[in-house]
């Protein structure tokens, strides 16, 4: 079985007060980190932004709101169109704010990417290898 799952979504860029745009977000799921998934935002072959998110957190922020950090998700629905809510908040800005973008995602496409990666590994099934983890800090001194 392949441990590795890849979709591309084309989802709604909105930072600021602009109106939303549209660019890709490139899922990837590897059963090695099992615990996280990546997303690289693109818009004209340019790399915007890359992030690693909870899996679970992601599960849960498609039922309700979820996040208090850097990454706040909830779902919302437009009529007959549900989305997921991601909120980024990036570095400080020189006038004491935060860099802030809100991404909307259709929720039944990252449901499905979710369920993908179930297959791969379940959930309550990831396995977290410390002695593996601890080498490596010890290798990398």
């Amino acid at each position: 079985m392949n441990s590795l799952v890849h979709q591309t979504l084309v989802v709604q860029l909105q930072a600021g007060d602009t109106e939303r745009c549209p660019v890709f977000a490139h899922l990837g799921y590897d059963a090695a980190d099992p615990f996280a998934l990546t997303v690289v935002f693109s818009h004209d072959g340019h790399v915007l932004a890359r992030w690693t998110l909870d899996r679970e957190m992601v599960a849960e922020g498609l039922l309700r709101p979820v996040g208090i950090g850097d990454v706040r998700l909830r779902p919302v629905s437009q009529g007959t169109l549900d989305e997921l809510r991601i909120e980024f908040l990036g570095d400080p800005r020189a006038d004491g704010d935060r860099h802030h973008a809100v991404v909307f995602a259709w929720a039944p496409a990252v449901a499905a990417f979710l369920r993908e990666t179930h297959a791969v590994v379940p959930p309550g099934r990831e396995e977290f290898r410390v002695d593996d983890f601890l080498a490596e800090v010890i290798d990398a001194g």
